[in-house]
Formats: C-alpha cells, structure tokens, sequence
C-alpha cells in the first residue's frame, strides 16, 4: 500500500523547506533566507504517531511570474498538489496577509483536496494576532507554528494524519513485492511492463523521455502479488535542460528505487553497458536494494557461442562493486526469458529478507578465522568475539572485535565472501558493521 503524500506549498520563502527539514529529522532541502531557493520536489517519508507518509517539499510558487524558472518551479508545485493526499498550504505571519496568498488559495481550492493553512514564523504577541487575517482565504483549517523553533508542530501533525483514515496507519499490509524497473531513456521500461502486463498501461516511444513519472502496476503471478513501477528514464545530467520536466521526473525515478524491494536495472544490449549505466547501478547498490541486471533487446543484436560470456565479462569488469547481482538476458519486445526473469525476482527478493540466526552465523565466524586468519599489527591481531544480524534488506551484520582499526578492509571483503559461499545471499549487497566491546548499546 502506498504511503500517504503530503504537499508542502506557498510562496517563496515562507519556510516550506525549514519545516520538512525539521519533520523530517535531518537536513534533506536547503535552507536559506533567499525566495527561490527551492526549485525541486524533494521527498522523504516521515513519520507521526502510528502513522507513516511521505512528505514531499516544492519551489514557491509566483502565480503571475513569466520567469522561466520561476514558471517550472510552479509547474513542479501543481504537480505535487496533483499527486497529494493532504496538502499544507504556508504563510508568513511577519510579513501578512499579501495578494499572492489569495491567489495561490484559488489555485488550491481548484484540487478539491484537503488543504491545511500553516500559518509560520509565529514567535512573538504581534505574530498570534496576525494569523486571524489568513481566515480571510477561506479554505481549509488554520494552525499557528514556528517551523525554526518547533511551535505548534505536534498539533498540525494531528490534523494532517486525521485525513489519511487507515491509508496510513501502521497495519497489515497485503504482501506484495515492488520491483521497479530503471536505466536509460528509450532502454524498454515501458515495453517491458506493457508486455508483462498484457496491455498498454505505459505510453511506448523511441522517443527518449516519453515516461514523465513513475508508473505502478498490480500484477499476480502464481498466487503472488507483484506491484511494478515503469520509470522515467535517466540522462547524463549534461544532456537533461536545468530545468526541464525530465529532471523532475528522475527525482521520483530514484524516489521509486527508494520504495523498492526488487530493482531491475536495464541495459540496451546494442549499446552495451555504458558510464550513465554504471552510474545507475552505484545508486541501487547505494541504497541496499536487491537488484537484477537485465539485458534487454536481445533478440535486436547478432550472437554466437560466446557472446553472453563476453557480456558477462563487460558487465562484471564495469559493475566490479555489483559482482553479486545476476544476470539475464532478455526481449521485452519477444517475451523472451521474462518468466526467468521472475523467478529472479522472487529469488532475490528471498535473499535481501534472509535472516541468519545468531548461532549459526557465529559457526560460519569461526569457520573463517580457521581458515584464514585476522590480520594482525605490531604484534597485536585482530580478534572476533562474536558477530549478530541487526537487520534484513540488505542483510546487516555487527561483528563485535577487540580494535576496530585491525580490520583491515580485505578481511571484512573476505568475510562478506565468505557468508556469501555459506549463505545464498546473491542478489543483494550485505552490509559488515565493526564494533568493539562496549559499543553494544549503540547497535
């Protein structure tokens, strides 16, 4: 189930950013005392009570500015208001009620959504009696806050999480996998969905950039419930326009790969895996998804015996920090392997959610040690007393040691080796954390 979306808008400098930041719990957007600052939509998921949602922060918007920036910064706004379940709609007790204000509540009043006058920056006496004036908007409940000093905060959140009903609550969710396809323009994300699907549920062109948002569909393969997302497709930041609608769209493309469990990364066998590619893979394998290299187009290039093997090559030479994602080489145009395709999915899928008991990962410590042992410095050598899984997706590990800087990097690379040969853990990158004894508690 998607987690609900919640719009920050106003005019420029009213304190949208200051706000997510603080909601958030870390400093996701830019803050500074300058209008315009702001020009993306950024989101982070955030949570209140029982309650989980994304937060999602735009540029302010100008209503009548004819400024080129200033007009996509306010296409960008409508589109999130387009997107959201609640939308937060705020002004600037310091500086009053203005003209723009009306008119950015007349463009709100149009989307029929639930909207939330945030009346900010409310610090002294003269604040408090300003926000009587933005009842005058006439749309939605007003709230007094001070985003920089977290007035009032704990009382607008109650009233954004009381339109979400049950769509945010924490419950039992219907099991489902989200697998989201990525890579290139024109790579066949499209093609690949549509035809997994059956129908034409995302617009097909050999245009690059036809995909503008990130597109999910339900999809039910033996018994299982599959939710797949068709991304817009990313280009070399040289190539895209500062501030085309393309920009925007690889935003909620990585968005996408945040939500996922499962990342499909394609690659266009005729051009063969390229730097944009790689670049793609290093932010999956950043995020700790489980991940699949899918070759597409296949059926498109001549083969003979060896030429998967020298793909292999290529791929495993120019992707060396993914060497644990499979591959597969496939044609979303003929179908070719797309029921393989899945049984990956499921596979990996499995793996990033594996879960070692604590004792049988320390019999698979002890294994190693015997077989290779620590490395040692100055006559001191790097001991292991035991190690534990903290977490699942990707599969973290907490090695408990008596001195951190004796482990050296090439024997926590042949420990995660090691684990990989005991544990099927292909599919997914592992993360090895190092403590010494006495850091217990902050695990």
């Amino acid at each position: 189930m998607a987690k609900p979306l919640v719009a920050i808008v106003g005019r420029p400098n009213v304190g949208k950013s200051t706000f997510f930041n603080r909601i958030c719990k870390r400093r996701v957007a830019i803050v500074e005392n300058i209008p315009g600052v702001t020009r993306d939509r950024i989101f982070e998921d955030a949570e209140w009570l029982n309650y989980s949602f994304t937060m999602v922060d735009t540029g302010g918007i100008e209503p009548k500015s004819e400024d080129v920036i200033l007009k996509q910064m306010r296409l960008q706004a409508e589109l999130a208001m387009e997107a959201a379940d609640v939308i937060l709609f705020f002004v600037d007790a310091k500086e009053g009620l203005v003209a723009a204000d009306f008119e950015v509540a007349e463009m709100l009043r149009r989307t029929k959504k639930p909207v939330i006058v945030v009346v900010n920056k409310v610090e002294t006496q003269t604040d408090e009696e300003a926000v009587y004036d933005f009842y005058q908007l006439g749309i939605g409940e007003v709230f007094a806050v001070s985003s920089s000093q977290g007035l009032g905060l704990g009382d607008l959140l109650d009233e954004v999480v009381s339109h979400f009903g049950e769509a945010g609550a924490d419950q039992e969710e219907e099991e489902a996998c989200y697998v989201a396809f990525v890579g290139k323009p024109n790579v066949g994300k499209s093609s690949i969905t549509n035809k997994i699907l059956g129908q034409e549920r995302s617009i097909v062109s050999d245009i690059p950039g036809t995909t503008r948002d990130a597109i999910d569909s339900v999809f039910y393969r033996g018994g299982k419930k599959y939710v797949l997302t068709d991304t817009a497709g990313m280009r070399k930041k040289a190539r895209i326009e500062d501030e085309s609608i393309e920009r925007y769209s690889v935003i909620r493309s990585l968005a996408s790969v945040r939500r996922a469990n499962v990342v499909v990364v394609m690659i266009d066998a005729n051009e063969g895996i390229t730097e944009q590619d790689v670049k793609i893979a290093g932010y999956v394998h950043d995020e700790g998804k489980a991940v699949i290299i899918a070759v597409n187009k296949w059926d498109a290039i001549e083969k003979d015996t060896y030429t998967i093997e020298s793909y292999n090559k290529k791929i495993a030479a120019e992707l060396s920090f993914m060497t644990y994602a499979p591959k597969i080489y496939i044609s979303a145009k003929t179908g070719q392997r797309l029921d393989k395709l899945f049984d990956l999915v499921d596979r990996v899928y499995e793996n990033a959610q594996r879960r070692i008991s604590t004792g049988l990962l320390n019999d698979c410590l002890r294994d190693a040690v015997t077989a290779v042992e620590p490395p040692s410095d100055k006559g001191r050598r790097l001991k292991i007393f035991y190690g534990s899984q903290v977490a699942a997706a990707p599969p973290t590990f907490v090695l408990f040691v008596n001195s951190k800087p004796l482990m050296h990097f090439s024997y926590q690379r042949y420990l995660e080796n090691f684990f990989r040969k005991s544990f099927d853990f292909s599919g997914t990158p592992i993360r090895i954390l190092i403590r010494e004894r006495g850091e217990e508690k902050g695990v």
